[in-house]
């Protein structure tokens, strides 16, 4: 992937990826199907090491930015996560966590984290399974902005994430913000998910 991209050194070696994935090496197909292997499309399996959400899943999209959020309790510690990939090749990744969030503060943060993962210039899709921060970002905060940064009635929450992130975002023209299904055996949605909930683990 660095000849896509001169100059551009991912934060996961190549190496160290492959034996995540295990000793087979393969890569996903493009989009195949969202059921993910030995378990019921739908339920949260929680817990998940890295390598064993790429032996488990496999469905979904093969390439963007994937960003996910948690907070357990909510509020409560929490973490946040974004992986960056190309056909199937993990190309960056990025987690953090706080000792007292919420789960919106963590979606929010992974998502701008996400866009710091991109090439300037580079065209990618930026996938999120929160509906609302999705919303947020393509058609809330406009209004927001010109109302002086302020909902109808009332204040905007978490407005030191949200003001940025959609500054940002204008900044960046070239990338979209999708929502995408929460477990739903989507693979980089699921590995998003295990980097968000890494601070819980004594495995990453």
């Amino acid at each position: 992937m660095r000849e896509r991209y001169p100059g551009w050194q991912p934060s996961t070696c190549g190496d160290c990826y492959r034996a995540q994935r295990g000793s087979s090496g393969s890569r996903s197909p493009r989009n195949r199907g969202t059921h993910p292997r030995g378990a019921r499309a739908g339920t949260r399996e929680e817990g998940l090491t890295l390598a064993e959400v790429l032996e488990r899943y496999d469905g979904g999209p093969d390439t963007g930015v994937f960003t996910d959020g948690a907070a357990n309790p909510n509020p409560g510690p929490g973490g946040w996560g974004a992986v960056y990939v190309v056909d199937g090749e993990v190309i960056a990744q990025a987690y953090g966590h706080e000792p007292h969030t919420t789960n919106n503060r963590m979606e929010l943060t992974a998502l701008l984290e996400g866009i710091e993962l991109v090439p300037e210039g580079t065209a990618a899709v930026l996938y999120s399974d929160s509906n609302l921060a999705v919303r947020t970002v393509t058609e809330w905060a406009a209004g927001w902005e010109q109302r002086g940064w302020r909902r109808k009635r009332g204040p905007v929450e978490n407005l030191d994430l949200v003001r940025p992130l959609y500054e940002r975002l204008r900044e960046r023209p070239e990338l979209t913000v999708v929502w995408i299904k929460a477990h739903a055996g989507h693979r980089w949605n699921e590995y998003a998910d295990s980097l968000a909930t890494a601070y819980a683990r004594d495995e990453l």
